[in-house]
């Protein structure tokens, strides 16, 4: 195939979504000459995504309107090495986005800073507990960054996305109606927090009965108009649900779309392409020095970008991905535990305990942006975990999300699955119940990994992505503590009934459970068990950055998204106020 060559650029960025957007933004500030490569379409959010039909949940949830189109490129899946992987032919257990502003345009807006233990997870667990307590296998480590490093562009992100809600520890005094249980904050939030929901009162009575301190959880739509960083205004939601799986018709969610790309937009030194599917990135002849990337252009045609910067930013299965077919970094091997490029993949766990009432109706269409009602009591270094069997933890909520009304309809056990008796159950109870949901941790383990499938290909003839994972025991004894004391909370509340989902001895790719996918490529103190270094910078190739999930050691409870969008920060400074000084490795 005629590859056709391109101008050189100062910097090119590969994927338009949280990460890409905020880099494409701090680097042409400093005056750099930005392309940003995006293999999905281009949108007008105006046009796109108005009401009505942005709330059709058949186009957009069902039928994947704004997601990875997998009939080109999926990746392939089994639980253990000793299975055979096949292709994932429909979206079910995450959505990975394929947009002009990447996967967080149907994000949930769950806007939670990681806890200051979760960046030193193995230092500090093995200094309270012994380094016993963590399970022969897992291989979760330390960051190689400290919390107090980050905070300041945990700040920044949330100025741009314009977070809602209450501070629960101020410059490291703890300060009533926030979380006490969070890392220090050097100021507010720039909005203020939800309003409470009847449903979110009745959580809050109950959890503070038994001794828990609940909170409104942190949350990116916004709670009031609100002038970003960028000088982009996002307006006030309106609580009309259908957020998750869907775009915004109000530009109250704060995404690449409503927060970043309109300023972009207006750069003279900045391009978006969109439908340029990067398949390589390519080296000198030396292989320490990265000189641009390679795409497949809408036409099908190869075309070769030369750039002197190049950041991958791209969702956590591209990032790795990419790495493998460009043959940067020696891939993981899980036999011999060498190897990093693919190591240390992780998920998120997670339940639900429905309660049902017959003496309460509530209103579950009106919600939406992660209005939620939230504890922190069981999570991180809060938990006394002597005994326990177990390390990682979980914040449990209860967040009025808005109605999905296809697919939201739950109804006590023993519910007929189909007939009269199950349809007059789903009118009875869809006014009447709400869920107490548990958002985990998930360690990551020797076994769990990433690599390219020796079989099957993408329409462009390359090997697809290959994962290995399973949940471990670790997860499930988390699980069933928090469940307890879940159970606690739905009894305190005293509903008709209370059901509480069971937990997976075996992890299913087919229902949906969360687009939260981490690690591959990720990041840490030791090039010989870390892909970066604690600027996102390559071990390997120093202009060459890899920048979100992919750099995730293991997952916290939290979601990932603020923390995704923290490190796009931190690593533009890396980049601005060291590397272009410099250029060469950063550690």
């Amino acid at each position: 195939m005629t590859t056709t060559r391109m101008k050189p650029v100062d910097a090119v960025i590969v994927g338009s979504g949280v990460v890409g957007s905020i880099m494409s933004m701090e680097l042409a500030n400093a005056g750099l000459k930005v392309l940003c490569l995006e293999r999905g379409r281009m949108s007008d959010p105006q046009h796109d995504f108005v009401m009505p039909y942005v709330h059709d949940e058949l186009r957009f949830d069902r039928h994947s309107d704004i997601f990875q189109n997998l009939s080109r490129e999926t990746i392939t899946f089994r639980n253990n090495a000793s299975e055979t992987a096949l292709p994932m032919r429909e979206l079910g257990s995450f959505k990975p986005g394929e947009i002009v502003g990447g996967t967080a345009a149907h994000w949930g807006c769950n806007a939670r800073r990681f806890l200051p233990h979760d960046f030193e997870f193995r230092s500090r667990v093995s200094e309270r507990y012994g380094r016993n307590a963590f399970p022969e296998d897992c291989t979760s480590q330390d960051w190689g960054v400290s919390y107090d490093e980050l905070e300041p562009y945990y700040d920044q992100f949330e100025h741009i996305y314009g977070v809602g809600g209450k501070a629960g520890n101020l410059n490291g005094v703890i300060q009533p109606g926030g979380n006490p249980h969070e890392g220090a904050r050097s100021r507010e939030y720039p909005n203020p927090p939800t309003r409470r929901t009847p449903q979110g009162e009745i959580f809050a009575k109950a959890a503070s009965e038994l001794g828990y301190t609940p909170f409104q959880g942190p949350a990116a739509a916004m709670t009031q108009d609100y002038d970003n960083l960028y000088k982009l205004r996002l307006g006030q939601c309106q609580r009309g649900g259908f957020c998750s799986s869907h775009a915004c018709s109000q530009g109250a969610k704060a995404n690449p779309l409503t927060a970043v790309l309109p300023a972009l937009y207006r750069k003279d030194n900045v391009e978006i392409r969109p439908l340029c599917n990067v398949i390589k990135v390519n080296t000198d002849s030396t292989g320490k020095q990265a000189t641009g990337v390679t795409y497949i252009d809408a036409r099908g045609r190869q075309v070769e970008q030369p750039a002197d910067l190049v950041v991958l930013a791209t969702y956590c299965f591209n990032n790795t991905r990419l790495l493998l077919l460009s043959g940067i970094g020696t891939p993981y091997d899980p036999l011999t535990a060498r190897g990093v490029v693919g190591r240390n993949y992780s998920y998120q766990s997670g339940g639900r305990v429905h309660v049902f009432f017959d003496d309460r109706e509530f209103n579950p269409f009106i919600g939406g942006g992660m209005v939620n009602t939230s504890i922190d009591d069981l999570n991180g270094d809060v938990i006394d975990r002597s005994g326990l069997g177990f390390v990682g933890g979980a914040y449990v909520a209860v967040a009025s999300s808005g109605a999905t009304p296809i697919k939201s309809k739950p109804v006590p056990e023993g519910t007929p699955r189909w007939g009269g008796e199950w349809k007059k159950a789903v009118a009875h109870n869809y006014r009447r119940t709400f869920a107490i949901g548990i958002h985990g941790s998930c360690q990551s383990y020797r076994q769990n990994y990433l690599d390219l499938d020796p079989t099957y290909r993408d329409a462009n003839g390359l090997p697809l992505l290959r994962m290995t994972f399973d949940w471990h025991k670790n997860e499930q004894k988390m699980l069933a503590w928090v469940y307890q004391r879940c159970i606690e909370i739905a009894r305190a509340m005293k509903p008709a009934k209370h059901a509480a989902h069971h937990i997976p001895t075996k992890y299913s790719i087919i229902p949906y459970q969360s687009t939260h996918n981490m690690g591959g490529a990720v990041m840490g103190a030791d090039p010989a068990t870390s892909v970066v270094n604690k600027y996102l910078q390559s071990w390997d190739v120093s202009n060459l950055f890899v920048v979100g999930g992919s750099a995730f050691p293991h997952n916290a409870a939290q979601g990932p998204t603020e923390t995704i969008g923290m490190l796009a920060c931190w690593a533009a400074d890396g980049i601005k106020d060291v590397y272009l000084k410099h250029p060469g490795p950063m550690v």
